[in-house]
């Protein structure tokens, strides 16, 4: 991904989204930056070159999965399937809403280990867990449309690419430590006070993150231990908070601007 982005940035468009394409059929949320990419490459070199870009993008992908799914159709559908029928994972803002009303009122909950994860089973966290896909899914669309509607520079391109990902991470049903990893080459990455701002806030989520996991994860899996809980909680929110850091426009901004 950060490979992509290096390419791209360097005016070798099509090569940069090529490579995106690589990138996103060995993890699938490398895909969120495409379309920030391919409408960067339309407002600064037309509709001509954004459609080739994004079809060298598509062709890599193709490339690679195509042939998996003509052996084997039924294997390729059930892996997207299996990641996308996954329950409220324990560390998700969803899961950290429910273990606070666990440890405040006394909310009942239980937990079921699928899924290569520990979630949180019930009519309530189904529920959750479809409230945070929609909002995730929008959360993504918002920071499309809101580089779409903007200039097309290179600091707002890349403050578009990591906080496509961070929508993707807070607001899914599942946030595994490991997802925080995609944030640590895109966030640095911004510059000015912002990218300062926004780096010590994911420092802080990082820091956070370590205090559960993995030392205290299976009290928190197991016993819905306070510790953890309350960590999760904190940590969640951060991330909702860099994100804000990441597109909310600075105050001054408009003053400066005028």
């Amino acid at each position: 991904t950060v490979a992509a982005l290096a390419v791209f940035l360097t005016g070798e468009v099509r090569l940069g989204l090529g490579t995106l394409g690589l990138a996103t059929a060995a993890k699938i949320y490398p895909g969120l930056l495409a379309p920030l990419l391919i409408a960067h490459v339309w407002k600064t070199r037309g509709r001509r070159e954004a459609l080739v870009s994004g079809c060298a993008f598509i062709a890599v992908i193709a490339a690679i999965v195509l042939p998996f799914a003509v052996l084997s159709p039924g294997g390729v559908w059930d892996g997207f399937w299996v990641q996308a029928g996954r329950p409220l994972q324990i560390e998700s803002l969803g899961s950290g809403i429910l273990l606070a009303a666990h440890q405040l009122f006394g909310l009942d909950l239980t937990m079921e280990s699928s899924h290569g994860s520990q979630n949180l089973d019930g009519g309530t966290a189904s529920a959750l867990a479809g409230f945070s896909t929609l909002l995730q899914v929008a959360a993504v669309i918002a920071v499309w449309v809101w580089y779409a509607r903007g200039p097309a520079d290179r600091d707002r391109l890349l403050r578009a690419c990591a906080a496509a990902v961070c929508a993707f991470i807070v607001f899914g049903k599942v946030l595994s430590p490991q997802f925080l990893l995609w944030l640590i080459p895109l966030v640095p990455l911004v510059r000015g006070r912002r990218g300062l701002a926004a780096t010590g806030v994911l420092a802080l989520a990082l820091v956070l993150t370590q205090l559960w996991f993995p030392y205290r994860y299976w009290e928190l899996a197991l016993e819905f231990d306070s510790r953890p809980s309350w960590l999760v909680l904190r940590r969640d929110p951060l991330l909702v908070a860099l994100l804000a850091v990441l597109t909310l426009r600075a105050p001054g901004a408009r003053a400066r601007s005028a």
